[in-house]
């Protein structure tokens, strides 16, 4: 896809993934919407993947380390085939559907890794990171992360641990909006100051505008460049992007649009009933 088409597709899965909180009545579109262009990238430029074959032991692999933002991942998931048809009906944390109000791969279909639990997402991608040096392989693993996850003590054990190995077949995206459930980040643990942590951890870093394709896309090759290191690309984002009324309103971490709202959503990411 070209850089137009993957930012429609951007819009096309916060779309969806409105629609499956809204039709839900439970989740949490806020977390969603701000990592909308990342997905778009990866799992429809950058990735390799064979969704009739979800468990192709040479496909890239991705874990939503922040797991409660589900729906832009089912969306993602969805759109590229792994399903089938497009889900027409998620049924977004619903008893016994295989979209749960957190990813897991027992239920649903590419799905790498069962998340949820804050802060573990980093040092289980060290392990398949390491599987794949161990067993020559050449895929990469990507990772999407929180700014407020990363207060969690293990996420630096596991940025330790990939800096040690030298895994420079693990990506990671850190999403930071500026915000956690509990209010910001600033005012939560302080200075935000995240490429720096993780250069002083050892790894290569960068930091982007995470709402610019064309910046992800740089960003992703320049970071297959750098041999020997773990990279993190530190992504500025809006929480709740795309939507005038959730926009940096942390209000939106988890609630669900009132009909208005929605029709709202429809005309503003050019979704249709």
């Amino acid at each position: 896809m070209n850089t137009a088409e993957l930012k429609q597709m951007a819009d096309r899965l916060r779309m969806t993934a409105v629609e499956m909180v809204y039709k839900g009545k439970d989740g949490h579109p806020g977390p969603a919407l701000s990592i909308a262009d990342i997905m778009a990238v990866l799992y429809f430029d950058e990735m390799r993947l064979d969704p009739s074959n979800p468990d192709w032991e040479d496909r890239d692999r991705f874990i939503l380390s922040k797991g409660h933002a589900c729906p832009i991942y089912y969306a993602a998931l969805s759109e590229r085939g792994y399903f089938g048809e497009k889900v027409k009906d998620f049924k977004l944390r619903a008893l016994g559907s295989m979209f749960q109000g957190h990813p897991t791969m027992q239920k649903t279909k590419g799905v790498d890794m069962t998340s949820g639990s804050l802060g573990n997402g980093i040092a289980v991608a060290c392990g398949m990171a390491i599987a794949g040096k161990y067993r020559k392989k050449d895929y990469y693993v990507y990772t999407i992360v929180g700014d407020g996850e990363l207060q969690e003590g293990v996420c630096w054990e596991g940025i330790n641990t990939a800096a040690a190995h030298k895994l420079d077949n693990l990506i990671v995206f850190a999403d930071k909006n500026g915000w956690q459930s509990g209010g910001s980040v600033e005012d939560t643990i302080g200075s935000n100051n995240l490429k720096e942590r993780f250069e002083a951890f050892g790894w290569h870093a960068q930091e982007i505008n995470g709402h610019d394709i064309d910046a992800i896309k740089a960003a992703i090759a320049e970071a297959k460049k750098a041999a020997g290191k773990p990279s993190v690309i530190v992504c500025d984002c809006v929480k709740g992007k795309g939507l005038s009324f959730m926009e940096n309103n942390n209000a939106w971490h988890k609630g669900v649009p009132s009909d208005e709202q929605y029709q709202t959503a429809l005309k503003e990411l050019g979704g249709a009933e």
